[in-house]
């Protein structure tokens, strides 16, 4: 909580889309919920309706349901940084490999998973109740795939780390990779058992819409601002408010806009191209799987079988972007960089092109722990994604609503002992070295 309490916190700039997802374009059309219109009562105002808003929200309804909730969403479900994510639950850390296999180690990596588990049982939980088929969530695993020897040999250490802590997994060869993937580049893969994989936009609409009174969600309603009213808050929007005991921040890289965690955020957007539906036929191997690169900051792809034809995705490319904005011009520039990437692991797809090219933003955190706690006086943050929206986002989400609600569980303890996102070096400073150090990082990735 801030030392000296402030009264009012006003946003200075507010969510932008970027880019037409192809999750969401390719989805039967959706009515938006209502725009918020006059002054009403709630208990909790949730700010944002993405992954850690509307899993805080559900979590709230499972602990109390009398609990009013009202939800601002400054667009619509689907169409902002949640429906743009790859897809990924996960349930273990992408990199797990450390020469110093100590206790300390062992207790950060098993926090993490329970953290990653946390999130994933919650969406497990609604997949079954709603009776979602495996077109929105999938727990079909992941694949994590290289395509050179210094990929190979993160694999093979990645393995021996896993098989130290009991983790369930399976290398494959260069034969049993290609055999999966029908791409001839890759030379190794990982099977984890225990990723699931959503679409996305599918996934958080489904979230939203499934959620019952007294939780109310308004799309097309951004917060402008919130003050102090009494022992409450008042959040203001363009058409109406909201007069709320508690607020939860799930904004991510937004509650920066409001003031907070100034200078301890870093903005970075990542990009995705969406491929038109090919004749299955035209790609070997297996029609529906997922694979994150063997190294940091490479290359993601899934190949989506679908019932008009199969498409892949790619997903590279990494900017800074510290007015959390991108222009039309970015998202060429790494349509380009996918277009090559494509064409390299897929060579049989000369003849199919990109449909829909996009991008999503990212709160990321200098010491790599989350945007958390008890902000003010009634008022929660669930933000700082570091770049795992579906899995830290949602788990986040779960924890603040526990924290606003004073329920204890494990998961809250965990949070409750993460230390707070470390300053970030002055301006110029931090723009000359967060650009300088994604560079070297997708330079490092090298062909992955």
């Amino acid at each position: 909580m801030t030392q000296a309490a402030k009264n009012v916190f006003v946003a200075s700039r507010l969510p932008k889309r970027a880019g037409v997802s192809g999750w969401v374009a390719t989805l039967a059309p959706r009515t938006p919920r209502p725009v918020l219109n006059g002054p009403i009562m709630a208990d909790v105002a949730i700010i944002g309706g993405g992954f850690a808003g509307l899993s805080a929200a559900r979590r709230i309804s499972r602990l109390d349901l009398s609990v009013r909730v009202a939800i601002l969403e400054a667009g619509v479900v689907g169409e902002g940084p949640a429906g743009a994510n790859s897809g990924f639950i996960i349930d273990l850390p992408h990199e797990v490999s450390s020469d110093d296999f100590s206790g300390e180690w062992e207790a950060r990596f098993r926090q993490s998973v329970l953290i990653q588990r946390s999130a994933i049982a919650l969406a497990s939980e609604m997949a079954a109740e709603n009776g979602w088929g495996k077109d929105v969530f999938d727990p079909c695993g992941r694949y994590s795939v290289a395509i050179s020897a210094e990929g190979d040999k993160h694999l093979e250490d990645y393995a021996r780390q896993l098989s130290n802590m009991g983790e369930a997994h399976r290398l494959l060869n260069l034969r049993e990779i290609q055999a999966v993937t029908g791409s001839p580049v890759y030379t190794s893969g990982l099977f984890t058992p225990g990723t699931v994989i959503v679409q996305p936009a599918a996934y958080i609409r489904g979230v939203a819409d499934c959620l019952k009174e007294p939780v109310a969600l308004y799309e097309r309603t951004p917060a402008l601002s919130f003050e102090r009213l009494g022992t409450g808050w008042l959040v203001k929007t363009p058409e109406g408010s909201v007069q709320a005991a508690k607020i939860i921040m799930a904004n991510n890289g937004h509650s920066e806009s409001f003031g907070f965690f100034r200078g301890r955020l870093l903005h970075v957007f990542t990009y995705a191209s969406l491929t038109e539906a090919f004749d299955p036929s035209c790609l070997d191997g297996e029609r529906k799987w997922a694979a994150t690169p063997a190294l940091p900051m490479g290359t993601t792809v899934r190949r989506i079988g679908t019932g008009g034809g199969d498409r892949i995705l790619v997903r590279s490319r990494y900017s800074y972007n510290p007015g959390i904005d991108i222009s039309d011009a970015a998202i060429r520039r790494a349509g380009r960089l996918h277009d090559g990437k494509f064409s390299q692991r897929f060579p049989t797809l000369s003849g199919v092109g990109m449909q829909y090219r996009w991008a999503g933003a990212m709160a990321l955190t200098r010491n790599h722990v989350p945007a958390f706690g008890e902000i003010e006086r009634g008022v929660f943050a669930a933000c700082g994604c570091n770049g795992l929206g579906a899995s830290n986002s949602t788990a986040s989400g779960i924890a603040a609503a526990e924290l606003a609600l004073g329920h204890q569980s494990e998961l809250g303890r965990i949070y409750a002992r993460l230390v707070a996102p470390t300053a970030l070096p002055p301006q110029p400073f931090t723009t000359i070295g967060a650009k300088a150090h994604l560079a070297y990082r997708e330079w490092r990735a090298g062909p992955e």
